[in-house]
């Protein structure tokens, strides 16, 4: 069944029902981008689906660990480590993980009539800093928001967190492909979100109200935080991880962002005019919009061109005419070539690539 047929129906409570799992890439076996990324202290995308909000709250090693519970099926799981401390955080301080959900995915919540559905989150999580730690969801569309807590009640030990929130009869969401909705957890945050009273039913968004209670994970370099086996569905209570193959999960994963040269020699294209003539590169999915595109690495070592038996000097590589489906990628490497001869352009190293991006 492609993708983009599947009924809204199929996003359901049902454990025999494929897709329950709003949620893309909740066993974290997704890591397009890097698996380690080190001193981090603003916010961005350092696994599949999942962004990282970083506010003045730390220094961060953000990666994907072979560190999961085991019986689960789970074997990956994403790791915040602390690497510089913030004991005392400033008002408008935070660190938050969050996904990011298509309002046109969770048009069968209902959201805004009388039969809006409840949703269930349940995840996986261990940290050695014990205590209470908040997650919300949240209605970017109509600014509303609902806040719940969990406890860490057994140190560096994996536990398996269930939470329930009600369906919210206030604010439709937009059906199309836009930010409309956000799955998120607090790590921390300053008294601008923490100095009011905990949200937990559907109301308008106040900052003082999101993350009340919630523990401070920066206060220490010893403190790390661990989560996978992330579920967002319909109804009251959670079912069993749903997995879904490999591939069928990264394919989900690239609709909103992929890289084309992580082999050690990555054709292509071939047999294209090459006086300064551009070819048409077809994404491997289509996108959830047109991307931005960049190019990583260096011209005439990571990203080469080849033609009657040798490599061209190349001057430089971009993007122009970007849709969802694909890109023109311009060549510029005035007089090497002579009018109709054909040539072979190569991604090199693990450093030359491609990279599309169309996140929320």
């Amino acid at each position: 069944m492609a993708l983009s047929k599947i009924p809204a129906a199929a996003f359901s409570s049902d454990p025999g029902v494929n897709f329950r799992n709003i949620i893309i890439n909740g066993d974290m076996s997704i890591a397009q981008r890097g698996t380690s990324f080190t001193g981090q202290t603003s916010g961005g995308y350092y696994n599949d689906r999942f962004k990282t909000g970083i506010s003045g709250l730390g220094t961060w090693t953000i990666s994907q660990v072979t560190d999961a519970p085991t019986g689960q099926g789970l074997v990956k799981s994403q790791k915040f480590d602390c690497t510089t401390a913030d004991a005392s955080p400033s008002a408008g301080d935070f660190l938050t993980y969050l996904q990011a959900i298509e309002g046109q995915n969770i048009q069968m919540l209902k959201k805004g009539t009388a039969n809006a559905e409840s949703l269930t989150l349940s995840f996986w999580v261990k940290s050695n800093k014990t205590g209470t730690y908040i997650s919300r969801l949240y209605d970017v569309d109509n600014q509303r928001v609902i806040s719940k807590s969990y406890t860490i009640s057994s140190a560096s030990t994996w536990e398996k967190k269930t939470l329930t929130f009600a369906g919210d009869t206030s604010g439709t969401l937009d059906n199309d492909n836009g930010y409309s909705f956000a799955v998120e957890w607090c790590l921390g945050a300053g008294t601008n979100y923490t100095s009011g009273t905990l949200n937990t039913s559907w109301n308008s968004k106040t900052d003082a109200d999101q993350f009340v209670g919630q523990v401070n994970l920066a206060d220490s370099t010893s403190n790390e935080w661990y989560i996978t086996g992330v579920q967002l569905e319909v109804g009251t209570s959670a079912s069993d991880f749903e997995f879904l193959p490999y591939d069928v999960n990264l394919g989900r994963c690239q609709r909103y962002y992929f890289e084309e040269g992580n082999n050690a020699q990555g054709f292509v294209a071939g047999a294209f005019n090459v006086s300064d003539s551009p070819f048409r590169y077809t994404f491997l999915k289509p996108m959830r919009a047109a991307p931005s595109g960049s190019i990583g690495g260096s011209v005439n070592t990571d990203l080469k061109l080849y033609s009657a038996g040798s490599d061209k000097t190349l001057n430089n590589v971009g993007f122009s005419a970007i849709t969802t489906h694909g890109a023109r990628v311009d060549i510029y490497a005035p007089g090497q070539f002579t009018d109709g001869q054909t040539g072979h352009f190569y991604l090199l190293n693990n450093t030359g690539k491609f990279k599309f991006d169309a996140e929320l």
